[in-house]
């Protein structure tokens, strides 16, 4: 009874020595291939004689031969849709709305109004503020009239002393040789101190009359600046939309109150629309303004455009740049705040492409692939991830011609030796 366990055991025995030491003789003997009946017979292969050479201890892999090929390598981004522009359009006055709202989703166009204010007594106060500007200004030609006269008066005095100092050294004169008497002589004097006192009025009515001027003039500027100001603030009267757009609310409603602040309309404009997204540090020496790029809203449209914004200062908070697109949207098709996901063209770089379980990580955490180096010795590469699809991945970092280990990678490390089996590139 016990004789069958131990023969299944030697069979058992038999049929793994087979499958393991003897595989390649027994695949051929099940093709019927008779010159590979038994390993002696067997004509070793290239593969074979390469194995036989590096020796017992090596470790058997499967190896890729890939090549490099240049690829477009664009920015892929998450982005959304923004409008150019957008404005609160808000009173600067207090008033009361007297024009018919226009309601949301309508489109406008520059200077088109969209609030009218009551004027109340603001034409009254321009009118008030013109007045008194035209009396500020027939003030200055009265000025300049006391100026002139002033002046006049200043020559008199200085005639009057030249004819006192004239009178003056005669008498002096004659009453050194006694022909004047002393009286004479006093007189005279006191008609030069008298043209010099005349003097100094003068001056002080041409300083006088200056100063009219100057007043004159403050007074027209005074004048201006209220006509303006009453100007001003009849402009204001009237809310007009600042550029082309749509308004994405109504205007005040008739007869509501308009404070300092108070919301007339929101205006946006939609054509050119803003595609924004944030690059990586990484990639962001990649982009360049004027770059083509293109975008694929949530809704599935595909829109294209250009590069007109990089930031040049990274958010503190993510590390990344701001990019704008600009893109057309004649036709508004395109809201604001659509989520979309953003391709910016870059420059083509050469790369491999390996399927997604040739990746692994060394030591340190470092993302690469090994490979097989001079004498089957295993070499772990640093390596860049360009792009991931769903049949592999493009890596950049390698030499442009690489024996890649695709199985066994996780079973080696640096400075091993190998047994390679090389399999065909079907990608």
């Amino acid at each position: 009874m016990r004789l069958i366990p131990a023969l299944t055991a030697i069979v058992v025995t038999a049929v793994l020595y087979l499958a393991v030491f003897e595989r390649d003789a027994l695949i051929a003997f099940a093709l019927g291939n008779a010159k590979a009946e038994t390993p002696a017979a067997t004509a070793p292969t290239d593969q074979n004689a390469e194995v036989a050479q590096i020796g017992k201890n090596a470790i058997g892999v499967v190896a890729l031969r890939s090549v490099a090929k240049e690829i477009d390598s664009a920015v892929v981004l998450r982005g959304q849709t923004q409008a150019d522009r957008q404005v609160e359009v808000r009173a600067e006055t207090s008033a009361t709305v007297i024009s018919e709202p226009l309601r949301k989703g309508r489109f406008v166009e520059a200077g088109d109004l969209l609030c009218r204010l009551d004027t109340g007594t603001r034409d009254a106060a321009l009118s008030e503020a013109r007045a008194m500007l035209s009396e500020a200004r027939a003030r200055l030609p009265e000025s300049r009239a006391r100026q002139a006269e002033a002046t006049a008066k200043l020559a008199e005095a200085y005639a009057r002393l030249d004819e006192a100092t004239i009178n003056d050294t005669a008498a002096t004169k004659l009453s050194q040789d006694g022909f004047a008497s002393d009286t004479r002589v006093a007189t005279t004097k006191a008609s030069v101190r008298g043209a010099e006192a005349g003097i100094e009025t003068a001056k002080s009515g041409l300083e006088t009359a200056k100063a009219g001027i100057e007043a004159a003039k403050s007074g027209i500027e005074t004048a201006a600046a209220a006509v303006a100001a009453a100007e001003t603030e009849l402009s204001r009267l009237t809310i007009k939309a600042p550029f082309d757009g749509l308004l994405e609310s109504d205007t005040a409603e008739l007869g509501s109150l308009m404070q300092p602040g108070s919301l007339c309309a929101t205006v946006i404009q939609l054509n050119p629309i803003k595609l924004i997204g944030y690059v990586p540090e990484t990639k962001v020496n990649r982009v360049k303004i004027g770059a083509l790029a293109g975008a694929e809203l949530a809704a599935g449209d595909r829109v294209t455009g250009r590069v007109t914004f990089l930031s040049r200062s990274a958010d503190p908070t993510t590390r990344t740049f701001l990019v704008e697109i600009a893109v057309a949207n004649d036709d508004f098709a395109i809201r604001d705040g659509q989520t979309a996901e953003i391709l910016i063209s870059a420059a083509g770089e050469m790369a491999h492409f390996l399927p997604q379980s040739a990746l692994t990580l060394n030591n340190e955490g470092r993302l690469g692939v090994r490979l097989v180096g001079d004498g089957s010795i295993v070499k772990f590469q640093p390596v860049n991830l360009l792009r991931d699809t769903v049949d592999g991945v493009w890596l950049a970092g390698l030499p442009d011609q690489a024996d890649v280990i695709v199985v066994g990678q996780d079973f080696v490390t640096d400075g091993v030796l190998v047994a390679v089996t090389y399999r065909e590139d079907d990608q």
